[in-house]
C-alpha cells in the first residue's frame, strides 16, 4: 500500500515543541500521551480517541486539526492521550478481556497523574470521543477522576443508543468472527494484507453492500461501526486524502468492547459495569449514574445531526442529567455532521471547533 500521508506524522502541528510521555497502569500496561506545547498556559487541554483511532485524527496535516486550533487561539498546552484503545500500541489485534472499566480506572486517572506530575496544579479540560468518551465519562462520573474542570463529549457518553441493525451486528458478529470464522479482531486494511484470509473475503462481501465509494476501508468502517453508506462520516465533509487513508486513521480492534457496549444497550441504555463482581473493579459504582448529582464538572455533550454511530446518546445522556442536575450541563447538535468528522472533516476548523472554543473560554480559570 502506498500512503500519500506518512503514518503516525506529527507534521500538522506547526510552531510547538512536541515531546512524548509513556507512563505504565496499575493493571500493567504501558501507555502514551503527546504533549503540544507553545507556551506555558492556566488552562491545560486532554484530548482523547475512540477505539481504533489514536492521536492522529486531533493533528492531520490536510487540515486544521483540533490541536492545531487551540495552539492558535490561547489554548497553548495541549496533550493527547493513546490509551489502550489507541492504534498506536497493539491490545487491540488479539482477544482481550478488557472492557471500559479497565479503562476508567486504570488508563484515565493514570493518564492525569501523568500530566500533574508535569503541569502541577493549573487546570484540566478534556475533550473526548466516542468509547474514549464512553471510559472518560465513567472515571469522572464514577470518581475515578477527579479535579477536571470541563468536559467536552462527543457522540456518546453515559447512555450508549444505536441503530437497529447495529444492535444485530453487537449481538451476532462477535461470536461468530471469534468462534466460527477464528478471526482474532477487525481490520479496515484488510484488502491490502498479503495472502488469502477470511477477512479479505469479508471485506469483499461487505463492499458488495457500499457502492457509495470505492474505498474498501470505508467500507469495513461502516461495518464495524455503525449503519449507513457510510456510517462514520458524510463523503463530503471529508478531504479526498482523509477518506482514502482511513485504514491508517482508524486500525482495527478484537471484539469485547463491542460486547460491553451490548451490556449497556440492554441496560436501559445505561453505562454499567461489564464485570459487577469482579473485586479489582470495586472502587467504580456498578451504574455509573450514581454519583450524577455531585459530579459539578460542566459537560458539553455533542454530537453530529446526522450521527449513525450512536445516534441521539449524548441528547439522551443531557435529558437524563438535566432531570437530576437542571442546568449543570450543556448540548449542542451540529448539522450536517455525523460520528467522526466532526474532528475530521475539512471545515471543522470553521464549522466546529469555535462552538468547542467557546465553552473552554466560558470555563477558563
Amino acid at each position: 500500500m502506498k500512503r500519500e500521508i506518512p503514518l503516525y506524522t506529527l507534521e500538522g502541528v506547526k510552531d510547538a515543541d512536541i515531546s512524548h510521555h509513556p507512563f505504565n497502569t496499575g493493571d500493567n500496561l504501558g501507555l502514551s500521551m503527546l504533549r503540544f506545547n507553545r507556551k506555558a498556559c492556566d488552562d491545560v487541554v486532554l484530548i482523547i480517541h475512540g477505539l481504533t483511532t489514536s492521536s492522529d485524527m486531533f493533528i492531520m496535516p490536510e487540515h486544521t486539526g483540533l490541536v492545531q486550533y487551540l495552539l492558535d487561539n490561547e489554548f497553548t498546552d495541549v496533550w493527547t492521550l493513546d490509551f489502550r484503545m489507541s492504534n498506536r500500541h497493539i491490545y487491540n489485534l488479539a482477544p482481550h478481556q478488557y472492557s471500559m472499566d479497565d479503562i476508567a480506572l486504570f488508563d484515565h486517572p493514570k493518564a492525569v497523574e501523568t500530566m500533574r506530575e508535569v503541569i502541577g496544579d493549573r487546570n484540566i479540560h478534556v475533550i473526548c470521543h466516542c468509547l474514549g468518551s464512553v471510559s472518560f465519562m465513567m472515571s469522572l462520573f464514577g470518581k475515578a477522576v477527579t479535579g477536571v474542570k470541563s468536559v467536552i463529549s462527543n457522540s456518546v457518553s453515559l447512555t450508549p443508543r444505536v441503530p437497529g441493525w447495529s444492535k444485530v451486528k453487537l449481538t451476532l458478529f462477535p461470536f461468530l468472527a471469534e468462534n466460527v470464522f477464528g478471526i482474532a479482531y477487525l481490520d479496515p486494511l484488510w484488502s491490502t494484507r498479503p495472502n488469502f484470509s477470511i477477512g479479505k473475503v469479508l471485506n469483499k462481501l461487505v463492499s458488495l453492500f457500499h457502492r457509495e465509494c470505492d474505498v474498501p476501508a470505508c467500507h469495513m468502517l461502516s461495518f464495524m461501526w455503525g449503519t449507513g453508506w457510510p456510517a462514520l462520516y458524510s463523503h463530503e465533509n471529508l478531504a479526498e486524502v482523509t477518506h482514502r487513508r482511513g485504514g491508517d486513521l482508524y486500525g482495527g480492534t478484537s471484539m469485547n468492547y463491542y460486547r460491553h457496549v451490548r451490556k449497556m444497550l440492554s441496560a436501559d441504555n445505561y453505562a454499567i459495569k461489564n464485570r459487577p463482581d469482579d473485586p479489582v473493579l470495586k472502587p467504580l459504582p456498578n451504574h455509573y449514574f450514581e454519583y450524577a448529582r455531585e459530579i459539578e464538572t460542566p459537560v458539553l455533550f455533542m454530537t453530529g445531526e446526522n450521527n449513525f454511530v450512536f445516534t441521539d446518546s449524548n441528547i439522551l445522556c443531557h435529558q437524563r442529567l438535566e432531570k437530576i442536575v437542571p442546568g449543570r450541563h450543556e448540548l449542542h447538535v451540529f448539522p450536517g455532521y455525523g460520528h467522526q468528522d466532526v474532528f475530521m472533516g475539512d471545515k471543522v476548523h470553521q464549522d466546529i471547533f469555535p462552538r468547542l472554543l467557546q465553552f473552554l473560554q466560558k470555563h477558563r480559570g
